[in-house]
């Protein structure tokens, strides 16, 4: 069943063992996606829409006492109006960003969530299919499983450090063999979601790990790559750059992290044409609002990214010297362990000790995360429940007066505790 929209041309040629068409739940195939009111005109005295001709209601003069700028030129925005269905000049200035041929390439959600939900419910079953995650991992790929009654089948990172045949090496890597016996054992298996940098780990997974699985012949489903904290990795680490050579993989990022625009919920997805199409046919039709679309359009400006990548490397050097004085006296000394995982995101994962054995101690733990919040001002995230995170708490590169406050209120802590 041809997927409607896409030009024939621009089906998938690689790899040969994958057929979209095989991946796409078959009622979505057949859905005939809904036609909005500007699918077809935008311009124009636009009375096709049922909108208030007349304007928001919105009186900043007289309602707000101080209205600054961002706030008045959003007011001044078409309000009134559903927004683009299609965002096409947002999806432009993504495609030039990150090197892939054009918009039809890239797809926007309401926050990565949004495409993480919309990927499952296209391709996956429910009752009947499952995904793969690979924990420890972020948590709303399960989450958006059981909503959708899709299976999970977990196959955990590498937690030892250790290195089998064909394996990455280094705690929290993915093992590869597994994955494959995972797939090998269930062909109900649609969806693989790999977190590179991961969430909570920070362990960026290889793009020879990641190969590995789209040239596997037995899988005949989509990676799902998501890559929230890639600007925050070393150049030349973004699976983006599989886009363009393979059909199953799709690449999810977000304007929340490195661009500092969490509040307007902009999530990004990056793959073939084909698996673009059947979102667009399937997603809400005014699902990004005009505000946000305006404030992302502005934001991946020259100019703004520019910005964007001096922010990156400054957090990148207080990650650094975050990093040196966790590891240093007195932390250490009280109690605070060796940093885990990877540092290729924003963050930080850190184990606290019991200081009579020496190990990861959850209790502890959680009474320093408790203590911090409630009584410093100060608040991280616990995180000892997550496969291989024992004792583990998530810090995430602050100012430097934040980093230099936090690290006083956590020797404080610790020393009481």
């Amino acid at each position: 069943m041809p997927i409607l929209g896409l030009d024939p041309s621009l089906y998938p040629r690689k790899p040969a063992h994958f057929f979209v068409e095989q991946v796409i739940r078959p009622n979505i195939l057949a859905l005939h996606p809904y036609r909005c009111a500007r699918d077809d005109y935008s311009e124009g005295i636009l009375l096709d829409a049922n909108e208030n001709a007349l304007g928001h209601s919105i009186e900043a003069e007289s309602e707000l006492k101080s209205v600054n700028g961002e706030v008045k030129s959003t007011l001044e925005l078409d309000l009134h109006r559903y927004p683009s269905p299609t965002h096409d000049d947002i999806k432009a200035r993504i495609a030039k960003l990150r090197g892939v041929p054009g918009p039809s390439h890239v797809f926007l959600g309401v926050g990565s969530d949004e495409i993480i939900d919309l990927l499952m419910r296209v391709c996956v079953t429910p009752g009947k299919e499952k995904v793969l995650i690979t924990p420890p991992t972020y948590g709303m790929y399960s989450v958006c499983a059981q909503v959708n009654d899709v299976g999970v089948v977990k196959v955990k990172l590498e937690l030892s450090g250790d290195k089998g045949e064909g394996e990455e090496e280094g705690r929290f890597s993915l093992r590869v063999n597994e994955v494959k016996k995972a797939i090998d054992a269930d062909q109900s298996i649609k969806l693989i979601f790999l977190c590179s940098p991961g969430n909570p780990t920070g362990t960026l997974i290889s793009l020879k790990s990641i190969r590995l699985l789209l040239e596997y012949e037995n899988f005949k489903g989509i990676v799902v790559v998501d890559e929230a904290y890639i600007d925050f990795a070393a150049e030349g680490t973004s699976a983006i750059s599989l886009v363009n050579e393979f059909a199953n993989i799709c690449v999810l990022q977000t304007l929340s992290k490195s661009f500092g625009l969490a509040a307007i919920r902009l999530g990004i997805a990056i793959a073939h044409p084909s698996l673009i199409q059947i979102l667009m046919n399937t997603k809400a039709p005014y699902n990004i609002s005009t505000p946000t679309a305006h404030l992302a359009h502005l934001a991946l400006s020259p100019a703004s990214v520019s910005a964007m990548q001096t922010k990156v490397s400054t957090l990148i050097s207080s990650r650094q010297h975050l990093i040196s004085a966790l590891q240093s006296n007195p932390l250490t000394q009280l109690g605070l362990g060796k940093i885990i995982g990877g540092s290729d995101a924003n963050f930080i994962l850190v184990p606290v000790l019991n200081q009579e054995t020496g190990k990861p101690d959850n209790t502890r733990s959680q009474k320093v995360y408790k203590t911090l919040a409630e009584h410093e001002g100060v608040v991280v995230r616990y995180r000892g429940g997550e496969t291989g995170c024992e004792g583990c708490l998530r810090i995430t590169v602050g100012t430097e007066e934040e980093n230099k406050y936090l690290l006083k209120k956590l020797e404080e802590t610790l020393t009481r505790l």
